[in-house]
């Protein structure tokens, strides 16, 4: 990782954390990667600064300035590849965010992510939840298609993730779904299986956090959607509830 994409990374972890208004971040001695209590801890900011942060800094940057920034983005070898820029769409003050993980052929040709068959599902699945798209916000890991929609690599997670923390910080929503392994695992620095993750309410530096399955994974796997409603009734619930650890 060169030191460039690095900086970035590191950028967006300390403006989420202190659009949080998290001051001190360091990882306590003996932390567990995946622990199973049903409210497992956030991330440990402490793996990628350890110094104190400053909470009291402008805050987050509007959405409109990070897609500014990201620019004409070349920051890996997908951009040789893709035909757009896939950012995020819908609500920028949404209660409720959703991360994918890639683009996939529709949302490359019209720079809007989940407009396919995936897409159509996730729309379903909201309104089951009395929720349209224009009330939540969607990105992905990756703001472009890796070619043939195979899974991402890591140097392009590396590259991207540093804009997704700040989409997460310019948005601070209430919940943050998760859609398939990649979005958790990159947000909580672990390598425990989605089976593992989904099912319970994980604090995110006060974001909870809620991991499901990805809607093309259910195109293929239509049994597993009983746990996907149970997943989403779970964030129905947390954004019914009149508190909790990302109440604004």
């Amino acid at each position: 990782m060169n030191r460039r994409v690095l900086g970035e990374q590191i950028y967006g972890h300390l403006r989420l954390f202190s659009a949080l208004g998290v001051r001190y971040a360091g990882a306590a001695r003996g932390e567990r990667k995946a622990p199973a209590a049903p409210h497992a801890p956030g991330p440990s900011a402490g793996a990628v600064a350890r110094e104190t942060v400053a909470g009291d800094a402008a805050g987050a940057q509007t959405l409109e300035a990070i897609r500014a920034d990201l620019g004409d983005c070349r920051r890996c070898a997908l951009a040789a590849t893709r035909n757009r820029i896939v950012f995020g769409a819908g609500n920028p003050h949404a209660a409720l965010m959703l991360v994918g993980e890639a683009p996939g052929a529709a949302e490359d040709e019209q720079g809007i992510p989940f407009v396919g068959k995936a897409g159509q599902l996730l729309t379903r699945i909201l309104e089951a939840i009395d929720l349209g798209r224009e009330d939540v916000y969607i990105c992905n890991i990756l703001k472009c298609r890796p070619p043939g929609n195979r899974n991402p690599q890591p140097e392009e997670i590396a590259a991207c993730s540093g804009f997704l923390l700040r989409q997460i910080a310019a948005v601070r929503p209430r919940v943050l779904c998760t859609l398939g392994a990649f979005g958790v695992q990159t947000l909580l620095g672990t390598t425990e299986s989605i089976g593992r993750l989904r099912g319970r309410v994980i604090d995110y530096g006060g974001i909870e956090l809620v991991a499901t399955y990805h809607p093309a994974y259910l195109l293929r796997n239509p049994m597993e959607k009983r746990k996907v409603w149970d997943d989403m009734r779970l964030v129905r619930d947390r954004l019914r509830s009149p508190q909790g650890p990302g109440s604004r």
